[in-house]
């Protein structure tokens, strides 16, 4: 592994540990941790749920600059996002997220100005999002001792 310099940041290691079954703890080289597991275990999330909240989370995060400098720091947003698992072909073929928002500060004009930036700044820098829609490659390679 290369040493990172002042210009190149540390990469962040990112890896799944089995805890049980079906149960599972995400991890960061930052010191983050998830539960993960099935829908039956208690106090974890499932992959799925993670995924879309990963989408709300990205969503948030592309549009916290466009929002703060027009609404303040100590703005209130809320994300909520669902989408239901087609179980016959095990995909989410709909995620759907609703960010609320205060605007009632705003005359109308503003705040659908507001929005047409915040739904540009989503299009254009949410990684997460444009990821789910273009579609990735995924490789799964199996280590063995």
């Amino acid at each position: 592994m290369t040493e990172p310099t002042s210009d190149q940041p540390a990469k962040t290691e990112l890896w799944v540990q089995r805890t049980g079954t079906r149960r599972y703890t995400g991890q960061s080289s930052r010191g983050a941790q998830v539960l993960i597991g099935s829908e039956d275990v208690p106090g974890v999330f499932t992959p799925g749920e993670l995924l879309k909240i990963a989408v709300a989370a990205c969503s948030g995060m592309a549009s916290d600059f466009t929002l703060s400098r027009r609404l303040g720091d100590d703005y209130d947003a809320t994300i909520r996002v669902s989408g239901a698992a087609d179980r016959e072909n095990e995909v989410y073929p709909r995620i759907d997220e609703v960010m609320e928002l205060d605007l009632s500060e705003l005359d109308p004009e503003a705040a659908q100005r507001l929005l047409t930036v915040v739904e540009r700044a989503v299009d254009r820098v949410c990684t997460v999002g444009r990821t789910v829609k273009a579609g990735a490659e995924v490789n799964l390679t199996i280590d063995t001792e």
